[in-house]
């Protein structure tokens, strides 16, 4: 922007599991909420575009900053698997929304069980109709957090 400036206000919002609606038939299990609501609250103040993998309220990689979700989640997925962690059974935050079943796809093949995602894309359906076959829990807040 040539002579001009951005302004971004500031994001107070923080979810609960309350405030995370199932889009799936599968609903994610107690502790599956609460690493949901932990991965939501590390992508809320992380660097978009971002992806968290977590569990057991523990960050296990973080993709950040990357102008692609994919290319967000291949660099978590690697960062994990240098240090050694397990991906099994993790969940994934994201806080860009998903118009494609791509980045799920690649998750479930990680291990990733559950996700949580803000939501508003036109094609919500193919990510949850992926995770709907596969087994996978997903919910969707109504609320993106978008750090730049």
């Amino acid at each position: 922007m040539l002579n001009g400036i951005i302004t971004q206000e500031k994001d107070v919002r923080t979810e609960a599991a309350a405030d995370m609606h199932p889009g799936t038939t599968v609903v994610p299990t107690a502790n599956e909420f609460e690493d949901l609501v932990f991965a939501n609250k590390l992508v809320k103040h992380t660097k978009s575009n971002t992806i968290v993998l977590a569990k057991n309220k523990q960050l296990l990689a973080s993709g950040t900053g990357q102008t692609s979700r994919v290319d967000a989640l291949r660099q978590a997925i690697v960062k994990a698997n240098a240090f050694g962690f397990d991906l099994n059974g993790a969940v994934m935050a994201s806080d860009a929304f998903f118009p494609f079943p791509d980045c799920v796809e690649i998750a479930h093949g990680a291990g990733v069980h559950a996700v949580v995602q803000p939501g508003g894309s036109i094609r919500d359906k193919d990510s949850i109709e992926y995770c709907n076959a596969n087994g996978m829990a997903m919910v969707i807040t109504g609320n993106r957090h978008f750090k730049h």
